[in-house]
């Protein structure tokens, strides 16, 4: 088995002394390396407590020597496209927040920035910490099995404002919703 910790410490823009520090109980960063290079054995304890200092599931620190995994070859800079120097697990945004149930919302019609065949994947939260959603794309399920779509822009108590996207779209109120469901990423063919 190969392990993902360096892809995903990286990709979440941590180094080895900030993995070390969020591992409970803390760790050393050569140990963090070590597990990281597989010169010390990645037991079941291991992952997990690797796993909650990264904030991903488990599973997804580790991957078949078989299984063929997309790659991170380049990076488009300002001059053009660079390589990497070594080619690393390309590992999916969604995958890398572990908490909240994902959901997908399939695009069939244009609205806003939107367009038929998208697929905006969202992570669904508690409405008690809606604030952190302000300002960003969501859905609320509304009263008989109806939904609201659009930008976060108000929170007062257990009611929620909801701007669909579009122009002259009016301001949609959803009262004590069960969850939001917050946008993560768009999946967009070209």
């Amino acid at each position: 088995m190969i392990n993902r910790i360096r892809d995903i410490r990286k990709q979440k823009g941590m180094t080895l002394a900030d993995l070390a520090a969020a591992c409970s109980p803390p760790t050393t960063p050569q140990t963090v390396g070590r597990l990281e290079t597989g010169m010390r054995n990645l037991s079941i304890k291991w992952m997990d407590r690797i796993a909650a200092a990264l904030d991903v599931d488990p599973e997804l620190l580790v991957r078949s020597e078989h299984a063929e995994h997309p790659q991170i070859v380049a990076t488009l800079e300002r001059s053009g496209p660079e390589a990497l120097e070594t080619p690393r697990d390309a590992i999916l945004a969604t995958d890398l927040g572990s908490e909240g149930a994902l959901m997908v919302l399939d695009i069939a019609w244009p609205h806003g920035e939107y367009r038929p065949g998208d697929q905006l994947w969202l992570r669904q939260i508690a409405p008690e910490d809606a604030a952190r959603a302000i300002n960003r794309d969501v859905l609320v399920p509304r009263k008989g099995g109806r939904f609201a779509f659009g930008r976060l822009i108000d929170r007062q108590g257990s009611l929620v404002g909801v701007l669909p996207p579009g122009h002259g779209e009016k301001q949609q109120v959803v009262d004590s919703p069960a969850w939001i469901a917050v946008a993560e990423m768009l999946v967009r063919k070209l």
